[in-house]
């Protein structure tokens, strides 16, 4: 949400697929607009390299470990692989090494359509490789969305310290107390 607050919401989630949708929309309806220009060879080889490379050997060995754990190679693999700077640099290789085609649509689709149909992004290391709810991450949540007066906000702006240091801007710039006053 922010460089502070490294999490999303439903709703901000949502939005970020949206856009992901969108994305992939574009490339989706050129791909289709040149679809007799597509060399498909080309084409089912860069949408697949990147699972191939990038998503089933840490599948496989997630499926195939004991208590599911997955080196943490494997996790590089994937973000290596699911990155939009490694597609781009694929891309501009193979349009500079190669030539310029549109068969290299395939990247942005495989990749947008991860991101945008299915919700899935770069993995960090501390949550499983296949998806999966981490406790922390349930804790938090829970205690992030409690009703009012359950003993946790609603929104990090009702918090006691939000609104003291809100208040102590207002009464820089207006020499009064703001009407969020909260006494320590």
């Amino acid at each position: 949400m922010d460089s502070r607050n490294l999490f999303e919401t439903r709703t901000t989630y949502a939005l970020h697929r949206a856009e992901w949708l969108v994305a992939l929309g574009v490339s989706v309806v050129l791909a289709l607009a040149h679809l007799e220009d597509i060399r498909w060879p080309v084409f089912v080889g860069f949408f697949a390299v990147i699972d191939l490379v990038g998503y089933l050997p840490g599948a496989i060995r997630f499926r195939r470990s004991r208590d599911g754990r997955v080196p943490k190679g494997y996790y590089v693999a994937y973000n290596t692989m699911h990155s939009l700077v490694t597609g781009a640099v694929m891309a501009g290789l193979w349009a500079w090494l190669v030539e310029p085609e549109w068969a290299l649509l395939a990247i942005p689709i495989h990749l947008l359509g991860d991101r945008g149909l299915f919700g899935n992004s770069l993995k960090p290391f501390g949550i499983p490789f296949e998806p999966a709810t981490h406790p922390a991450f349930s804790d938090f949540v829970g205690t992030y969305t409690k009703p009012e007066g359950q003993g946790a906000p609603n929104t990090p702006e009702d918090t006691p310290q939000a609104l003291a240091t809100a208040n102590a801007h207002q009464s820089e710039r207006t020499g009064r107390r703001g009407p969020h006053a909260v006494d320590s």
